[in-house]
């Protein structure tokens, strides 16, 4: 990320980029495959964050 974001809004992005990944493996294991798709994914074209 560039220098010239503040520090809260780094945060925000780098807690954004966290949640945007997959469900784990084991967790799909762990639940019988109950547990497969992650509801909160966003892609960064379509779905952008509300952020100024």
């Amino acid at each position: 990320m560039g220098k010239q974001k503040s520090a809260s809004t780094k945060r925000k992005l780098g807690k954004a980029a966290k949640s945007t990944r997959r469900v784990p493996l084991f967790v799909m294991a762990k639940t019988a495959r109950k547990v497969t798709r992650n509801l909160k994914r966003r892609h960064w074209r379509s779905r952008k964050l509300k952020l100024k």
